[in-house]
């Protein structure tokens, strides 16, 4: 072994030190950062969405040539190998994309199949999504594994699963442009969710909001374990697929915050060099997602309630509006929906909580500016406002109605958009799975 002079060590260790004095400090950005960034969201993302309001897709139409009756091009793989290693062909995760062209982003997102979607579920989250497909790389998911934390009804969930992933399609989301698929469906993201709670820490999740809320009333005898760590299944549909931005209402933040706090720390305790004496690529093992919240209609508040959001799992139905309600039936909801005695409508007054929710709705709708709506409903009684309300929604929701029912009459293309929807995930779900399993010292099978 050749020998190195005590006059070359001092050098290359002053070279090093002045490389780390210039190398500025790797800090944890902190959960107020976060949310600043949340609250700005994405720029791109925020013109695509205040440019969207209105847009409804085509009806249905003919799906022959390229539609999805042919669309069998990816498969499912039920087994998979563990080939991990830097030679192989696939890109890994952590590899930088190519530098022309680049990669678009990526955003995930997804609804429970538990009741029925309702206009808070596809004005805060489903209708933003057809404005993203166009701006990045979309994985939408029917997030059936999600559903079974708390009492559900087991012969219904196929039914509100297939229900659900309709609804997608009927609302507008391409098939061609996203990839639609059951969280069930790609088993990664329940060997990943595994992984990932060996390194999260219980008392991460016991200061989780929604569990204290969720187990406080459900009553500690009822309550399963996959209401505690259902949080870090939720990092598993995020990670999983390498994600840049995910949408997320500001009740949700917390979820996203932890999602990152996982990331960070498995990438600190299995990442870089760790990795790479293993045979991996280095580096980091996840991207750590950013929040991308849209600028309106994120959080629209039940019927009954102006306090409370919009929910399926409130006890009465007469505090949402379902997608899916008939024409009668959003019309006596509305007329029944709770008001104020106040004179005159307005948006911004904090006493009247339900006055500005059926304003927000009536602006989301119909695409109107908020001085616009202001100008034409401020001197509005409730009654004349409650029907051109029921108008609006009756208007909007006619042609989702129409093309929720022409796709749910052909199960055999709601099949193959499934199918292919989950091969495309589960590429990618695949590479990062096992770049996991490598990192963490897994026997390769």
């Amino acid at each position: 072994m050749a020998r190195v002079s005590s006059r070359h060590r001092e050098t290359h260790g002053v070279h090093a030190r002045r490389l780390l004095a210039a190398s500025p400090p790797k800090t944890k950005p902190r959960s107020s950062q976060i949310r600043k960034r949340a609250e700005h969201g994405d720029d791109a993302m925020s013109r695509a969405l205040l440019a969207h309001v209105l847009h409804r897709p085509p009806l249905l139409g003919s799906r022959s040539g390229a539609g999805a009756r042919g669309l069998l091009a990816s498969r499912i793989h039920p087994l998979r190998r563990l080939n991990c290693s830097a030679a192989e062909a696939a890109p890994g995760p952590t590899e930088e994309a190519p530098a022309s062209p680049a990669r678009k982003k990526r955003v995930v997102s997804g609804v429970q199949p538990t009741g029925m979607v309702h206009l808070g579920n596809y004005l805060g989250a489903i209708k933003n999504w057809v404005a993203l497909q166009d701006l990045y790389e979309t994985f939408f998911f029917i997030v059936d594994l999600h559903a079974i934390t708390l009492p559900y009804d087991a012969p219904e969930l196929s039914k509100a699963t297939r229900s659900t992933a309709a609804i997608y399609l009927a609302c507008g989301i391409d098939s061609s442009k996203a990839s639609i698929f059951v969280q069930s469906h790609v088993r990664a993201h329940v060997e990943l969710m595994w992984l990932l709670s060996s390194s999260t820490p219980i008392g991460w999740l016991n200061r989780m909001i929604q569990f204290k809320e969720k187990s406080r009333k459900a009553g500690d005898e009822n309550v399963g374990v996959a209401l505690l760590t259902y949080p870090v299944l939720m990092a598993s549909d995020i990670l999983l697929y390498q994600s840049d931005l995910v949408p997320v209402g500001e009740d949700q933040t917390q979820h996203l915050e932890l999602t990152r706090e996982i990331a960070e720390r498995v990438n600190n305790l299995y990442g870089g060099r760790k990795w790479k004496k293993l045979g991996g690529k280095g580096g980091s093992l996840f991207k750590v997602p950013e929040a991308l919240i849209p600028p309106a209609g994120a959080r629209v508040m039940s019927l009954t309630d102006g306090l409370s959001k919009m929910s399926k799992s409130a006890p009465s139905d007469q505090s949402r509006i379902n997608l899916l309600d008939p024409k009668d039936v959003i019309v006596n909801k509305i007329k029944r929906c709770k008001t104020d005695s106040f004179p005159g409508l307005e948006f911004d007054n904090p006493e009247r909580p339900e006055c500005r929710n059926l304003l927000s709705i009536y602006q989301i709708i119909t695409g109107k500016s908020k001085e616009e709506v202001v100008s034409e409903c401020q001197d509005m009684n409730w009654g004349t406002f409650k029907t051109t309300l029921t108008d609006a929604l009756i208007e909007h929701l006619q042609p989702i109605q129409a093309r929720y029912e022409e796709i749910v009459s052909d199960p055999g293309y709601l099949d193959n958009v499934l199918l292919e929807g989950a091969g495309k995930a589960s590429e990618i779900a695949d590479i990062t799975l096992n770049n996991v399993y490598q990192a963490m010292g897994f026997l390769r099978r």
